[in-house]
């Protein structure tokens, strides 16, 4: 099939997506659309819960393994949309939709690049296309169950709106509860230990801390105090209080040295919810990155999170559409986003001569 059928094929099939609502766990219907698409394409298809792939023949045991992977779950509507959310709506260039830009463009593209290699014959590398469920909340039914069943994988190309800028890294993400203890006593009397003003010397502390060690791509660690909750009434001084930090990570630092440089310089208690989702990235030397470089296309250091953070081989996180439309109300991309993604793609991973 030729790029040109391949592209309208690929906003076709977009189309369908948006019409089918593909909530975080709750993506079946667009994990079928998948599947049913890939069979009448005689792809042989897999599923998984909510994931499906389908990859080319392994010709040879040297042969290195390419994952091409993007998300097909969206959030949930923004209020604020005039347009409705499950409806392509095309006005002139841009489609309209929930998950248009975040990140069916990029699924369709990467599907449409995987369906013009696979009618290749004698590639240097196996490539495995998978759409994968909870990109949006990390869940463990999404990538994280799929990996152990793919191949080894050597590197990724994950599909995700960049302006088909390639990230080759990403902040990774940490979230913590943290407690501040003192002791109750009555507020009209100098009595007990405010776990309020305690919580509030340690935010504090933290806004005032930097990190000794910056990245050149992805800047310092950020930490963000983004919830509080103390008292039960007004003329008590409260024994506790719960405070929320996000943590955005870069590749300095683990997520577990940033929990233990937090946790000894603040008083409160603090329990991170996870450590797993690390910053993440590809070297500058690597083949596919060296290929974008020779397009001319640009890099740079992302501060958004994706599955990139839960795989453990390199990965170029790069696709059409623009990260700052993503969860908007009246969420589009443009047609030629899409082709050009398509080209894109397609020409990163012809450029890897002899990969």
């Amino acid at each position: 099939m030729n790029q040109q059928s391949l592209k309208q094929e690929a906003i076709n099939l977009l189309k369908k997506l948006i019409a089918k609502p593909s909530f975080s766990r709750e993506e079946g219907d667009t994990a079928t659309l998948l599947f049913d698409y890939l069979d009448q394409k005689q792809c042989h298809p897999q599923r998984m819960g909510n994931n499906v792939w389908v990859s080319t023949p392994k010709t040879r045991k040297d042969q290195r393994t390419i994952l091409l992977n993007s998300h097909h779950d969206t959030v949930k509507p923004v209020s604020g949309w005039t347009k409705s959310p499950f409806e392509a709506l095309e006005i002139g260039e841009r489609l309209y939709g929930l998950g248009s830009n975040d990140a069916g463009g990029c699924l369709v593209s990467l599907l449409a690049t995987f369906l013009y290699f696979q009618e290749q014959q004698h590639l240097p590398f196996q490539l495995i296309f998978a759409a994968t469920a909870e990109e949006e909340i990390s869940g463990a039914g999404g990538i994280a169950s799929l990996l152990p069943a793919l191949s080894p994988i050597d590197f990724a190309i994950v599909g995700e709106p960049t302006l088909m800028q390639m990230a080759i890294a990403e902040k990774g993400l940490m979230v913590i509860d943290a407690e501040a203890q003192g002791k109750a006593g009555h507020a009209a009397r100098n009595e007990g230990v405010n776990a309020l003003y305690i919580a509030l010397e340690d935010i504090q502390k933290i806004r005032q801390y930097h990190f000794p060690k910056s990245s050149p791509l992805l800047g310092p660690v950020k930490v963000s105090a983004t919830q509080i909750e103390a008292g039960t009434q007004h003329n008590v001084v409260p024994d506790s209080c719960r405070f929320v930090l996000d943590v955005r990570t870069n590749e300095c630092y683990t997520n577990r040295e940033v929990f233990e440089l937090l946790q000894n310089l603040t008083k409160s208690k603090l329990t991170a919810r996870s450590f797993r989702l690390n910053s993440s990235g590809i070297p500058l030397d690597h083949p596919i990155v060296q290929s974008g470089l020779k397009m001319a296309l640009n890099y740079y250091g992302s501060p958004t999170l994706s599955d990139q953070a839960l795989m453990p081989f390199p990965s170029l996180k790069i696709g059409p559409g623009d990260s700052a439309r993503s969860h908007t109300a009246d969420e589009f991309i443009v047609r030629k986003e899409i082709e050009r993604g398509i080209e894109t793609y397609i020409g990163l991973l012809k450029g890897m001569v002899g990969y």
